[in-house]
């Protein structure tokens, strides 16, 4: 990660093109721009396939015609066990998926291509396969620095219990509901081959999306929702903003904003999720918001439940991945990471085979993550759990935190 970033500038104004800027050059294009105009801003971007010429993937697994090289996919990763979803049903406002060998999802997508995409078995996507941790060796791809602090990634590879890293597959056809990422995270899609469309609805907006009963739709562009007996806010709705991203390309689709996604020919794309100082307040605001809806739905147990409180954070965490104790040792851990990158005099530190942020990130990292602390602890629910035996006490890690951040600092300059 760059620390020679210059003081905050006029941002250089790119070429917008279906309605987000699209990022032409990697040579000119800075992360601290980057950091400054899109996450900070929230808002989303499209980066050429200049970004990804490098990358191994792009290489070998399209083919001289561009299209999906099933030979190399298959000499490489046949035996895979796979997540496919059924695009053709739903279940609970998403696709039922189930796991099937690498080999057998590349047999029926030949089998579906060759029968002018028409199949008994329905339209199938290869979707939130997390081949990264599968392969740690195979070079498929490298993150690009823009999206390298990486809160998520970084936790998770600690305990070594999961990642938010995937590849997707799909024919023509193929798509993905309507939805927001996991925790309210950013994420990046890089489309290796093939052509998506996106429909991007701006955080907040799709509140008029939702029906008489308070749910959002599984598809946006569904006729129903132009019924105003069951949609009574959709008239005021902005247009989603439509984006197509070609092969190469890399989309970057900020916190909060819902979205609905098709792939127009047949696609291979790499996604991650993740989350930083600049949105995880956000994701913070999210778990609230999931564990009182949680104790909305069980309410009349309330006082005839022992240990309801601990019940809600158990529904919680089934539902999103992470409860309140969860959280709190997601922030500790990098917390403690972006304190010894300052105590080291700011030498970066291999982690995970990449580098840790420098010593201006770090702080910009402990600043955020004290804000988030600060308002966890004075948390009703936060209260509940037994937060004297944490280690170190969130109190204590606060203390710390607020002796090392010089107040009168304004990290966001230095990044």
């Amino acid at each position: 990660m760059d620390e020679k970033l210059p003081e905050r500038s006029d941002v250089v104004l790119y070429e917008v093109r279906n309605h987000i800027d699209f990022i032409e050059d990697p040579e000119t294009f800075s992360y601290h721009e980057f950091f400054h105009k899109y996450m900070i801003g929230n808002v989303p971007c499209l980066f050429s396939s200049k970004f990804t010429g490098s990358w191994g993937s792009r290489r070998f697994w399209v083919t001289a015609d561009n299209q999906p090289n099933w030979d190399h996919l298959l000499q490489n990763f046949g035996d895979a066990a796979v997540p496919v979803a059924k695009c053709d049903l739903k279940e609970y406002n998403a696709n039922p998926k189930e796991q099937i060998p690498l080999c057998e999802y590349i047999e029926y997508w030949r089998g579906h291509k060759e029968n002018a995409y028409q199949s008994t078995k329905g339209c199938l996507y290869l979707k939130d396969w997390h081949m990264q941790r599968e392969y740690p060796d195979y070079d498929a791809y490298k993150t690009p620095e823009y999206f390298s602090s990486d809160w998520l990634n970084e936790y998770w590879d600690a305990i070594a219990v999961d990642d938010y890293r995937f590849v997707y597959m799909g024919p023509a056809g193929s798509w993905t509901p309507f939805h927001a990422d996991v925790f309210r995270s950013y994420s990046w899609s890089a489309n290796i081959c093939g052509r998506k469309k996106w429909l991007l609805f701006p955080p907040g907006s799709e509140g008029n999306l939702r029906d008489c009963h308070g749910n959002l739709p599984y598809d946006v562009t569904s006729p129903t929702l132009q019924d105003p007996k069951l949609y009574l806010n959709y008239q005021k709705c902005c247009p989603p903003i439509e984006v197509t991203q070609e092969a190469g390309e890399i989309i970057f689709v900020p916190s909060g904003w819902h979205h609905q996604v098709y792939n127009v020919i047949d696609t291979i794309s790499i996604n991650h999720n993740w989350v930083n100082g600049c949105n995880v307040a956000v994701m913070w605001r999210f778990l609230q918001k999931e564990l009182t809806a949680v104790q909305r739905e069980i309410a009349e147990w309330k006082d005839t439940m022992d240990g309801w409180d601990q019940h809600c954070q158990v529904i919680m965490k089934s539902c999103t991945g992470i409860d309140y104790t969860e959280f709190y040792t997601f922030l500790k851990m990098i917390a403690q990471r972006r304190l010894e990158v300052l105590e080291t005099n700011g030498v970066d530190l291999p982690a995970e085979g990449r580098m840790t942020p420098g010593p201006r990130h770090a702080l910009f990292d402990l600043e955020k993550i004290a804000d988030v602390l600060s308002t966890l602890i004075d948390d009703v629910d936060f209260q509940k759990l037994d937060v004297e035996t944490f280690d170190p006490p969130p109190k204590q890690l606060l203390r710390r935190l607020k002796m090392v951040i010089d107040p009168k600092s304004c990290a966001v300059r230095c990044v």
